[in-house]
């Protein structure tokens, strides 16, 4: 039998294993993930975030945006980051913005504006970096700065520079759509699966709005999309997908791959297509965009089974309050284009 020595011994050898190994997991988690997800300790060959859960409310979007756009238009010596009010919000809070105080964000604002920077601000907050770079994923083109027509005259074309909410809503300017928070519902159409996406249901023709600037990367159809288009952001690290599109006229004249298109564009029509193998099929029961964003930190998550996409019924309930007007501008074709000229500044020269 061991003597009793012999098992302290042991024993304080376990015990030092178990230490080791609890220290593994909490610096991998410590960039990667937050509340007790469960690191990927297999793949730290590439140093890019492997998860991440978009859950800024609409509360939080409406007053850190104000914040943000309130002091860039007053040109106040302290200027306001949004995505950073949010990241330092969401590491208080564990990203469960249920917790948010107002006081909260009013005292960070407070020591922003006496001088301090959100580098001293966070430097023991051990996940904010991760934060940042998640939410900075999702919204890093929403706000900025952008070029609009200010004539009435149109022969006379005057550009005048604004800063602001600079994506749009996926639904064109007074055209009515409903929508619910769906996304994580059951789907079954070709296999048992859950929705990574956000249902617009609307009226089969509603011009659709690009919502950001970017890259048609994939046009056509696709049995459980059916006629869908797929935009890639100019920093390739949001992918947007617009599905269900209208049957016979689903895009817009001319749009293709690889073209170019800008936040507030028309590029296609709502509609019922997919769950059909065969093209041009309309299969869905209820007129409805579905409206998707993945996000993209390294170009092995684009497809297969480690695709992160976002919950997004705050956010385009966010998004409303800036729509793109439109207009028919081509009878023959029937094809609508927006009405008011825009300039954006990601646009690569």
């Amino acid at each position: 039998m061991l003597s009793i020595l012999s098992l302290l011994v042991i024993l304080i050898v376990c015990y030092h294993v178990i230490q080791s190994f609890t220290l593994q997991v909490s610096s991998s988690a410590e960039k990667y993930i937050y509340n007790n997800e469960i690191p990927d300790l297999q793949s730290e060959e590439k140093d890019y975030i492997k998860w991440f859960e978009f859950k800024a409310n609409y509360e939080i979007l409406d007053k850190t945006s104000k914040l943000d756009i309130k002091s860039h238009e007053k040109d106040e010596p302290i200027k306001y980051n949004w995505i950073e009010l949010i990241s330092y919000l969401a590491c208080k809070y564990g990203n469960n913005f249920s917790k948010f105080k107002q006081a909260d964000l009013d005292k960070l604002t407070s020591e922003l504006k006496s001088g301090k920077s959100i580098e001293e601000l966070t430097q023991k907050m051990k996940l904010y970096n991760y934060y940042f770079e998640g939410y900075d994923s999702v919204l890093h083109e929403f706000i900025g700065d952008y070029k609009i027509v200010s004539s009435s005259n149109p022969a006379e074309k005057i550009l005048k520079e604004k800063y602001g909410l600079k994506a749009f809503c996926p639904i064109a300017k007074n055209y009515s759509f409903s929508h619910y928070d769906d996304f994580g519902a059951s789907r079954s159409y070709g296999y048992k699966r859950i929705h990574f996406g956000n249902d617009l249901m609307g009226s089969i023709g509603t011009p659709i709005i690009a919502v950001e600037s970017g890259i048609v990367e994939a046009i056509g159809w696709n049995q459980y999309g059916g006629w869908r288009i797929g935009i890639r952001s100019f920093d390739k690290k949001r992918y947007y997908y617009y599905a269900h599109l209208r049957k016979n006229h689903p895009y817009v004249q001319d749009i293709k791959e690889g073209q170019i298109v800008q936040a507030g564009d028309v590029i296609g029509y709502l509609g019922m297509t997919g769950y059909s193998t065969k093209e041009n099929t309309n299969n869905i029961n209820v007129p409805h965009l579905h409206f998707g964003i993945q996000i993209i930190f390294d170009e092995v998550q684009k497809e297969g089974p480690n695709q992160i996409w976002c919950d997004l019924y705050d956010l385009v309930n966010f998004l409303k309050r800036n729509s793109s007007e439109v207009y028919r501008s081509n009878d023959k074709t029937k094809d609508y284009s927006r009405k008011i000229d825009f300039i954006d500044s990601s646009l690569p020269d």
